[in-house]
């Protein structure tokens, strides 16, 4: 089981970043796909969660209009776009794998560097 995150770097505050996450070794479409963040010194936190067939999406306040979580199930592939940064999304972002009938899975994480 493998997932790789891919997208992160440094980008100006109100600037985009879209994160991708490619997914393998288990049945993607099986599985409600989010992606997490953690700061230094903060516990892990959800930034946004997308069901298995992508009929659903849930947000935090935090990010809500201006994160969007989608997924390609042909291409076992989440993403991640994410607008109008602010220096407080500064983190490291997960992909996170949970599926219907158990099981759960953690990518390596990739940095997301917002400056003020």
């Amino acid at each position: 089981v493998q997932l790789v995150e891919s997208g992160g770097g440094l980008v100006h505050s109100g600037g985009s970043l879209r994160l991708a996450c490619a997914a393998s070794g288990f049945t993607f479409g099986a599985y409600d796909m989010s992606w997490y963040r953690q700061a230094p010194g903060k516990e892990r936190e959800l930034v946004a969660t997308i069901t298995s067939a992508g009929g659903s999406t849930d947000y935090p306040d935090s990010v809500k209009g201006r994160f969007t979580i989608s997924r390609d199930n042909a291409k076992n592939t989440v993403y991640l776009q994410m607008n109008s940064l602010k220096p407080e999304d500064t983190a490291v972002y997960y992909c996170n794998a949970k599926g219907l009938r158990g099981g759960m899975y953690w990518g390596q994480g990739t940095q997301v560097t917002v400056s003020s």
